[in-house]
């Protein structure tokens, strides 16, 4: 199984388009382009913080799961990737922040960058 584990926060923060102003719009924006995305996954795993839970209810659509994650995203998304590997998925995570993708490398899951997913999509 391929999983993709993405860092909602950081890949909407890679663009300036305003999306300071309303994060809850901006995720709900991110959550759309994934679900009509050609990605090679057989799951993608969005994960939510703060206000952008707001714009996008948790749970399963077709084969985008959004988890809003309880107290930090990274815990969350250290978690599900723990989790993802583990069950021996060939797991992708998809952040800027380069103490997170050493952090989930070390997990033996592959990081990339926010441009690798919004070029996707």
């Amino acid at each position: 199984m391929r999983v993709l584990v993405v860092d909602g926060a950081n890949v909407v923060g890679a663009r300036p388009d305003g999306w300071w102003k309303d994060r809850a719009g901006a995720a709900r924006r991110l959550h759309e382009g994934l679900l009509v995305a050609d990605l090679d996954t057989d799951q993608v795993v969005l994960v939510l913080e703060g206000g952008a839970k707001a714009g996008v209810r948790a749970g399963r659509d077709g084969d985008v799961l959004v988890v809003h994650a309880p107290r930090d995203g990274d815990a969350e998304i250290v978690a599900r990737t723990e989790a993802a590997t583990a069950a021996g998925s060939r797991t992708t995570v998809v952040t800027g922040d380069r103490a997170l993708q050493a952090r989930v490398s070390g997990l033996g899951a592959l990081a990339v960058g926010p441009t690798w997913l919004l070029d996707r999509l």
